[in-house]
């Protein structure tokens, strides 16, 4: 499973998107981002992350980009 989640976080990545756990979860089942991350990363991805306010509480999450 988690190859899988990998491989689609990665292609959500290349077509420009970025990424935030709460996205990860819902649109591809992954509890774990930072792991499929760090994976990533293992891999030679060069992964920014971002600190940004989203949702209608203004939250303070993790958004991930190439």
């Amino acid at each position: 499973m988690t190859d899988s989640q990998t491989k689609k976080i990665k292609k959500h990545l290349e077509d420009g998107k970025t990424i935030t756990a709460i996205e990860a979860l819902n649109d591809y089942n992954c509890f774990r981002l930072s792991a499929r991350i760090h994976d990533l990363k293992q891999q030679g991805m060069n992964i920014q992350k971002e600190n940004v306010r989203k949702g209608w509480d203004n939250k303070l999450v993790a958004e991930y980009r190439l």
